[in-house]
């Protein structure tokens, strides 16, 4: 069932061209870097989340350990990521971005948003202001739906 307020509708189409376009952003970042998107996104894990486990990996995109594997080897081989012991559990390595690994997922972020300083700079300010104003309230209501959950 779909609700019939506008700023469903608005919120959904914005999502849906934001989401496409951001996405087809980061396989083509990803391709001209020579990863595949399981890698690239493994990567960007252990950007916005800190060094983990293989476990975590394998958990978080729901592959088995031995693809998980295979993917970080591919990583490591490339020196996007360095294994270290974990001082917990000798038995386990933690996972975590090299400077390479670093600049690579920060290029990427760049390229991403590249595409939306293109669209700001088509605004006018008055447009740009009511943008800004209301994506803040976004911001800010997403913030605090998320800590309540």
């Amino acid at each position: 069932m779909t609700n019939p307020l506008p700023i469903y509708q608005s919120l959904r189409e914005w999502m849906d061209v934001f989401m496409h376009r951001s996405m087809r952003g980061w396989m083509h970042f990803a391709r001209s870097s020579g990863l595949s998107m399981p890698q690239f996104s493994i990567l960007m894990q252990l950007q916005h989340r800190g060094s983990c486990g293989m476990s975590v990996i394998s958990e978080r995109f729901d592959i088995t350990a031995a693809a998980a594997s295979q993917l970080v080897d591919k990583l490591v081989q490339a020196g996007y990521i360095e294994r270290d012991e974990d001082p917990n559990d000798r038995r386990a390595k933690l996972l975590r971005l090299t400077e390479s690994g670093e600049t690579l997922i920060n290029q990427g972020i760049e390229e991403r948003h590249r595409w939306m300083n293109d669209l700001v700079n088509h605004l006018s300010e008055k447009e740009k202001s009511k943008v800004s104003e209301a994506l803040g309230i976004l911001t800010e209501a997403a913030q605090q739906f998320e800590d309540k959950q």
